[in-house]
C-alpha cells in the first residue's frame, strides 16, 4: 500500500513554510531598517523634485537651493521632519534679516564687514552649543544663512536684500515641500518610536531595580549605564513629539516619570550598598528584612498584572511597618541601617509603580486620572540639560577666529572664488561646531563630496546637454538622489550622504535652464574642496576638544556642583537629580572614545548626584539654635571645601568625617528634635554615599 503523502499537500506545506521565513526575513531588523531607508529616499525625492518644479515655475534664479533644503530638512520622521522645518525656517529669516542689516553698512571695509559677519556666525554657534533642543537649529541656520548670503554679496552689497529675498523664498519652497511629504505621505510617527523605547526602558528600570536587590556589583553599574542613556535617548525622541502628527501625551506626564525613572537610578545604588552592608545574601540580617526584599524582587520581576498595583500598596504598607520596628528598636546601629533599607525599599516600589502607571497613560496618549493617587512627589521638572558657558564660547571663538583666517586669505589674494570658500568654511563651522571632534565627521563629508562632485560632472556634461523634459530630468536625477537618500538615512553613512545630496544640486547647472561651464564648474570645485579642507584643519585647532578634558571637564563641574549644594547654593533636588543625569549620559560615549581608562568614572559621577541629594537636604533640615544643627553646618562647610578644590575628593580624603558623622548619628538619635529620625536616615545616606564603608561591618547582630 502506497503511504505517501500528496504530492500537492508537500508543496502547499513547502509553500507555506517558504512564505513564514520570507515573511520572518522581511521583520528582521536589518531588512526594517533597509526598507525605513528606501521609503525615506524615496519621499525626500519626491519632495525635493516637487520643490525644483515649484521653483521653476514661479521663476526663482537659483532654484536648486530648493532641493538642497530638502535634503536638510529631511529627516526620518514626521515629528523631527516637522520641527526641523520649523526652526530651519526661523533661522534662514533670522540670519537673512541680519545679513541685510550687515553687509550694506560695513561693506566699505572689508575687514570690519568679516569680523562683524564672523561674529554673528560664533554668535549663533553659542547659543545653539546651549540649547540641545531642536530649537538650536534656529541658531544653527541663523549662522549658516548670514555666512552663505553674506560673504558673496560683499561683491555686490547693493543686491544683497534681493539675493536674501530669492534664499529665503527658495528655501521656504524646499521646507514647505519636505514638511508635507514627510508628514502626510506614508508618515513615519515620532509617537510610536518613542512609546516603544519607553517599554522599553520601563523594562530595564525594573531589571535594575530587581538586580540592585539580589545582583552582583558589576550587572548593577551595567544597569545603572543603560538606564542613563535610556534616558538621554527617550529624551531625544520627547523633544519631537510635539511636531508629530499622531496625538501626543501631555507634557506632565512625561516630565513626571522623567523624574520617576532619574530618582531610580541613584536610588537602586543606595539600596544595593545598604544590602551588601547587612550581609543579606550571607543571613546576616533579621528574617523579617530578608522577606521584604525577597518579596520585593519577586514583585519587581513579575509580569505585568492587574493584581501589580495591589500588591504594590501591600508591599509598601509592609515596607513602612518593617522600617516602623526597626527605628522603634533603633538604638543599635544595625537597626538604624535596617529601618533605613526599609524606607528605602518603600520609595522603591512606588517610583516603579508610579513608572507602571505613567507608562501606560503615555501609551494611551491619556491624561492621569488621578494624580493625587501617585506615590511619589505631584510636581515634576523633566528632563534638564547640562549647559556649559565656557566650552560653548571656546568653540565659538574658534569658529569666528578660523572664519576670519579664511577671510584674510580672501582679502589678501583678491580670489575671484574666495567669496564662495569662505561662505562654505562658515558652514561647516555651524553644521559640524556641535560636536567635540568634528574633524571625521568632515572627512565623511569630504569624501561624500568627492562622489558628488564625479557625479555633477557626469550629469553636467554628459547627460544634462540631451535633457529638454522635466519629466526625463527627473528619470536621470533620480538615480543618484535615490542612492544616496537611502544613505542618509543610515546613521553611519548620513554625513558622506549629505556630502553628495548637496554637492550634485549646486554644481550640476540646475538652474532655470542649462548653463554648463566647464571652468565655472572647476573654479568651483577647487572653492567648495578649499574651503571644507580648510575647515577641517581650523576645526582641529580651534573647535576640537579632546575627549579626556571633556570628560575631566563634566567631572570637574559635577564636583564643583557638589560644594554648592553643601552650601544650600545649588537647584533643588529634581533638578539637580536630572542635571546629573545628563552628565551621566554624556560621559557614556565619550569613554567610549577615549583611549584611556577611567574604570569607575560613571559611578564617581553617581557618587557626585548622591552626595550633592543628601547634603541639599541636610541643609534644609538642619535644626535652629541646637547644638546639632551647628555640627551638621560644619559637616557640610568641610564637604563643600573638598568638593569645590581642584582635586578628585575620595574614601581616603575623609577619614575624619567617618568618626564625626557617626558620632552625630548617635548624637541626634538620642536627642528631643522632632525631626531627628530624618536627620538620622540623612545622616546614614551622607555615609554611603561619600563611602565611608564603616557601616559594610555593621549587621543587626550587634543587637
Amino acid at each position: 500500500m502506497n503511504i505517501a503523502p500528496p504530492i500537492n499537500t508537500l508543496s502547499n506545506k513547502a509553500i507555506a513554510v517558504m512564505l513564514q521565513a520570507g515573511t520572518l526575513f522581511l521583520r528582521t531588523p536589518a531588512m526594517k531598517a533597509d526598507a525605513d531607508a528606501i521609503l525615506f529616499s524615496v519621499k525626500s525625492f519626491a519632495a525635493a523634485m516637487l520643490a525644483y518644479y515649484i521653483s521653476l515655475r514661479i521663476g526663482l534664479p537659483k532654484p536648486f537651493w530648493a532641493i538642497v533644503t530638502v535634503y536638510i530638512v529631511s529627516q526620518t520622521s514626521a515629528g523631527a521632519s516637522f520641527s526641523r522645518g520649523v526652526y530651519r525656517f526661523a533661522g534662514t529669516l533670522a540670519g537673512a534679516i541680519a545679513t541685510v542689516a550687515i553687509v550694506p553698512n560695513f561693506v566699505n571695509d572689508p575687514i570690519v564687514c568679516s569680523v562683524v559677519l564672523a561674529g554673528w556666525i560664533g554668535l549663533c554657534l553659542f547659543f545653539s552649543l546651549l540649547d540641545r533642543t531642536p530649537r538650536a537649529y534656529a541658531f544653527v541656520l541663523a549662522g549658516y544663512t548670514a555666512s552663505l548670503i553674506g560673504f558673496p554679496s560683499v561683491l555686490d552689497p547693493g543686491a544683497v536684500f534681493e539675493t536674501a529675498s530669492l534664499r529665503v523664498q527658495e528655501i521656504s519652497i524646499g521646507i514647505f515641500c519636505a514638511v508635507l511629504i514627510h508628514r502626510y505621505i506614508l508618515p513615519k510617527r515620532m509617537t510610536g518610536q518613542f512609546t516603544g523605547r519607553l517599554s522599553a526602558t520601563l523594562r530595564d528600570a525594573r531589571r535594575l531595580a530587581d538586580n540592585a536587590l539580589i545582583g552582583t556589583p558589576e550587572v548593577n553599574r551595567r544597569d545603572r549605564h543603560q538606564l542613563a542613556a535610556d534616558l538621554l535617548a527617550i529624551q531625544g525622541l520627547a523633544t519631537h513629539l510635539p511636531y508629530d502628527p499622531a496625538p501626543t501625551p501631555p507634557r506632565r506626564l512625561l516630565q513626571l516619570i522623567h523624574d520617576r525613572l532619574a530618582r531610580l537610578l541613584w536610588l537602586a545604588a543606595e539600596i544595593e550598598d545598604r544590602i551588601a552592608a547587612l550581609h543579606l545574601a550571607d543571613g546576616g540580617a533579621p528574617g523579617e528584612l530578608t522577606a521584604l526584599v525577597s518579596e520585593v524582587s519577586v514583585w519587581a520581576a513579575s509580569a505585568q498584572t492587574e493584581e501589580r498595583e495591589a500588591i504594590a500598596t501591600l508591599l509598601i504598607t509592609h515596607a513602612r511597618s518593617v522600617q516602623k520596628r526597626f527605628r522603634a528598636d533603633g538604638v543599635m546601629p544595625g537597626d538604624r541601617l535596617a529601618a533605613n533599607l526599609a524606607g528605602h525599599l518603600a520609595e522603591m516600589i512606588g517610583l516603579l509603580e508610579d513608572c507602571d502607571r505613567l507608562g501606560r497613560s503615555i501609551a494611551a496618549s491619556g491624561r492621569l486620572r488621578d494624580a493625587n493617587s501617585l506615590h511619589g512627589p505631584k510636581r515634576a521638572k523633566g528632563y534638564v540639560y547640562h549647559r556649559d558657558l565656557l566650552m560653548a564660547g571656546r568653540a565659538a571663538l574658534g569658529a569666528i577666529t578660523g572664519i576670519l583666517i579664511g577671510c584674510a586669505f580672501w582679502i589678501w589674494t583678491a580670489w575671484p572664488e574666495g567669496g564662495m570658500a569662505v561662505s562654505i568654511l562658515g558652514v561647516c563651522c555651524t553644521l559640524f561646531g556641535n560636536f567635540d571632534a568634528p574633524v571625521p565627521f568632515v572627512v565623511k563629508y569630504i569624501v561624500g563630496s568627492i562622489y558628488g562632485v564625479i557625479i555633477s560632472l557626469v550629469y553636467s556634461f554628459i547627460i544634462l546637454p540631451s535633457v529638454t523634459e522635466f519629466w526625463v530630468l527627473v528619470a536621470v536625477l533620480a538615480p543618484a538622489f535615490l542612492f544616496a537618500g537611502s544613505l542618509q538615512a543610515r546613521l553611519p553613512t548620513t554625513f558622506m550622504a549629505l556630502g553628495i545630496t548637496l554637492t550634485i544640486p549646486i554644481l550640476s547647472p540646475l538652474g532655470p535652464y542649462y548653463t554648463g561651464d566647464f571652468a565655472t564648474s572647476l573654479n568651483s570645485v577647487i572653492a567648495l574642496f578649499a574651503a571644507v579642507g580648510f575647515g577641517a584643519v581650523s576645526m582641529s585647532l580651534f573647535q576640537t576638544v579632546p575627549v579626556d578634558g571633556a570628560i575631566n571637564r563634566l567631572l570637574r563641574l559635577s564636583r564643583r556642583d557638589v560644594g554648592r549644594r553643601a552650601l544650600g547654593k545649588a537647584p533643588n533636588e529634581a533638578r539637580w537629580t536630572s542635571l546629573m543625569i545628563d552628565r551621566t549620559a554624556l560621559l557614556l560615549p565619550r569613554l567610549r572614545l577615549t583611549g584611556k581608562a577611567y574604570p569607575d568614572v560613571l559611578d564617581e559621577t553617581l557618587r557626585h548626584l548622591r552626595i550633592g541629594h543628601v547634603t541639599g537636604q541636610l541643609r534644609r533640615t538642619i535644626p535652629h539654635k541646637s547644638e546639632i544643627g551647628v555640627e551638621l553646618r560644619d559637616i557640610l562647610s568641610v564637604i563643600a571645601r573638598r568638593f569645590r578644590g581642584s582635586k578628585q575628593s575620595t574614601t581616603t580624603d575623609l577619614p575624619d568625617l567617618d568618626l564625626w558623622v557617626e558620632t552625630l548619628i548617635e548624637k541626634t538619635a538620642g536627642s528631643e528634635l522632632k525631626n531627628r529620625l530624618q536627620i538620622v536616615d540623612l545622616l546614614i545616606d551622607l555615609r554611603f554615599a561619600l563611602g565611608l564603608q564603616t557601616y559594610r561591618s555593621i549587621t543587626t547582630d550587634d543587637h
